[in-house]
């Protein structure tokens, strides 16, 4: 529960080290670098974007032809492949690609060259595709697209709006032209909007007709085709073909080299790592002969770093202290149970240095919470088994990953005991089984809940529900208030702190003798007398006390009246986030009553249907128990977040850390030992 204390360092050597150090401090990943503003002018900074753009453009082609080569031979990884990691790799090995990356760069260019000759024959496809949809309505045309006519005949080939008949057309062109002499007039292809019309008439009429079908909305086609619309087709579709066999031919050049993937994808990985260097040396001040480093690593790091730099480099090394306008970044150490869920924590915001990071606290609540919300051993046994066996079978998955399934392993933990607690094992399954199958009459359910059943008393598990969350509540005041504490704040830690404590704690001892509180939870208190007066004393103290004190910086008494009155007014958020907390009976009810729904079907069907009965229970049994679960896995999740980023949080987190972002070997595909 503790975020790591951070150093800022310096570093001065000698030129003729630099390459040495920063190998060195890239290996070692532990300090992330920051850019000096330079004030001597016998200090530069190196130009360093033309070589960084060359190795990016190297990892750019090495990464372009490992994906051609994913896409027309994918590796076949299985469906938990992704999690196996990255491969590790000697420095060795590492040596041997590199010396051979000359011609891994030809072959990966030999690469992208036929993927854009594939490219260029599908667009040559999707061309001629293209052509033969366009002459479709031309296909009744024996004659070329292009004809005009004879020597004594003009043609006209071309479409007009509307559907209408060689009897229509010919009657609008009299219409417009009665003087034609003579006039051949046929309809090629009809649709909903439009016609394809072929018109030949005498060459003296040829103006006249023109202007006729003009007025008619009459007009070419946008590409006139070389020859016989049917010949013209049956050529493209040849070409198709044509097309088709090249793109095999150069698929299987493509295949020939699928050997080379693996020397592309560490390749690129050696490629990025340099084109990194290269941008840190363009941020480095340097002179002549020295160059500077300055920038932050974990504090118990920086004596042995120094040692580091001074024997073996012969560095000036420096311990420099944070300017006031300085933010040192956040790195966060917790136990190995509670580092699971520091990705719950970054996902909502790292926490500043001089304050609390919650991540151990949260993690026992949130466990304690998403058991509650899936709450059935079932479910809770398949997180758990399977959980496990992912993370055994794959040991060099990456880090985040490796977190998440840890905490839901840990979080299956918890929805089995809360399963036994609350006698669900895959809802009523057990029972459902005993008396379809095997004939149990019995009234008592052979799995007994060790505490109580949800669905025979909700109103009391809703009252149970509202006391972990008012713990919880709680407890993230008490944070709040070690951070006064810690600040030296004596008078927030009473106004804000023990205050709220008191007015709260007053307010439920009043509340539980009550008859309302009786009749909610079923449940009667009944205090002695002294329990009452101390209830109505904590309840006025810590009252007068808001109200007098929270408005502490303000000198005027009326206003700072006014601003504790409002602070009071705050109990209805209090009551509104503890009401909150009826979600974890919502969703615990939700699982189990599903659950017992989808037991109830699979019963209804297995009954009298003889020897398939149990095969029929069983498919259904499992497809309903994967959707629930997966539904309600979900649920747990989003809601659990929710209680701690917005009631838990919301009551001291002051979010605002910026990650730490050490220089190290950045890769994608490879690790090195």
């Amino acid at each position: 529960m503790a975020v790591v204390e951070m150093q800022k360092i310096g570093i001065c050597a000698l030129k003729e080290n630099r390459k040495a150090i920063l190998e060195k401090l890239q290996k070692l990943g532990i300090m992330q670098m920051e850019e000096d503003s330079i004030d001597d002018d016998e200090l530069m900074k190196m130009d360093t974007a033309e070589s960084r753009i060359t190795w990016d453009k190297h990892a750019e082609l090495c990464d372009q032809a490992a994906s051609i080569l994913d896409k027309y031979l994918p590796e076949d990884k299985g469906l938990l492949g992704s999690l196996e990691g990255k491969e590790r790799l000697s420095e060795g090995s590492l040596r041997e690609i590199i010396e051979k990356r000359h011609p891994c760069n030809k072959i990966a260019r030999r690469i992208l060259r036929y993927e854009k000759a594939v490219s260029e024959c599908n667009a040559n496809i999707l061309k001629d595709e293209n052509l033969i949809e366009s002459l479709v309505p031309w296909m009744a045309l024996d004659i070329p697209l292009s004809f005009e006519g004879t020597g004594k005949t003009s043609a006209f080939i071309g479409t007009m709006p509307g559907a209408l008949t060689e009897e229509m057309i010919a009657e609008r062109l009299r219409e417009k032209a009665p003087e034609l002499s003579a006039l051949e007039l046929k309809v090629l292809y009809t649709s909903s909007d439009s016609v394809n019309v072929f018109v030949l008439c005498m060459k003296e009429d040829a103006e006249a007709v023109e202007t006729a079908l003009r007025s008619l909305g009459f007009a070419r086609p946008p590409q006139l085709a070389l020859g016989r619309p049917e010949k013209v087709a049956e050529d493209a579709k040849k070409d198709i073909e044509k097309q088709k066999t090249e793109i095999g031919c150069l698929v299987d050049k493509i295949k020939e080299n699928a050997g080379s993937r693996r020397d592309f994808h560490i390749l690129g990985d050696y490629y990025r790592t340099r084109a990194e260097k290269y941008r840190l040396l363009g941020m480095i001040p340097q002179s002549k002969n020295v160059f500077f480093l300055t920038g932050w690593v974990p504090k118990a790091a920086a004596e042995p770093l120094k040692e580091l730099m001074e024997k073996d480099y012969g560095a000036v090394f420096s311990l420099e202290e944070k300017a006031e306008d300085e933010t040192e970044p956040t790195v966060l150490k917790n136990n190995p149970f509670s580092a699971v869920y520091e990705p719950i924590v970054s996902s909502y915001g790292l926490p500043q240095h001089g304050k609390v990071d919650p991540t151990t606290i949260m993690s026992f609540f949130y466990m304690f919470f998403f058991g509650m919300m899936l709450s059935d051993a079932g479910y809770g046994l398949v997180m758990v088994i399977g959980t496990a066996l992912v993370l055994k079978k794959y040991p060099g998955m990456g880090q985040g990953i490796k977190k998440m399934l840890s905490m839901f392993f840990w979080c299956g933990i918890s929805t089995t005991f809360w399963g036994f607690m609350y006698g669900g094992f895959f809802g009523d399954v057990i029972d459902v089984v005993a008396k379809t199958f095997f004939g149990y009459t019995g009234a008592t359910p052979i799995l007994k809940p060790i505490w109580f059943n949800p669905l025979d008393a909700p109103m009391q598990l809703l009252i149970y529900c509202m006391l972990f969350g008012l713990i919880h509540l709680f407890f993230g005041l008490g944070i709040k208030g070690y951070q006064y504490l810690k600040e030296g704040d004596a008078a927030g830690f009473v106004s804000d702190i023990l205050a709220w404590y008191a007015l709260l704690i007053g307010l439920i001892l009043i509340l539980l003798p009550t008859d309302l509180f009786g009749n909610i939870a079923q449940m009667t208190f009944v205090f002695p007398p002294a329990v009452n007066m101390l209830a109505r004393i904590l309840a006025a103290a810590g009252c007068a006390v808001i109200l007098l004190m929270s408005g502490r910086a303000n000198k005027n008494w009326g206003l700072r009246i006014a601003l504790g009155a409002y602070d009071i007014y705050g109990i209805t958020s209090w009551l509104s986030d503890v009401l909150s907390y009826s979600r974890l009976l919502a969703l615990g009810l939700a699982t189990g009553v599903i659950a017992q729904v989808i037991n109830t079907m699979a019963a209804m069907v297995a009954e009298g249907t003889g020897f398939l009965g149990p095969i029929l229970f069983i498919l259904i049994f499992l497809v309903g128990s994967v959707l629930n679960l997966a539904i309600n896995l979900l649920g747990a999740y989003v809601h659990t977040n929710r209680l701690q980023y917005v009631e838990f949080f919301g009551k001291f987190y002051d979010a605002g850390g910026e990650p730490f972002v050490p220089f190290e070997t950045k890769t994608k595909y490879v690790e090195m030992k």
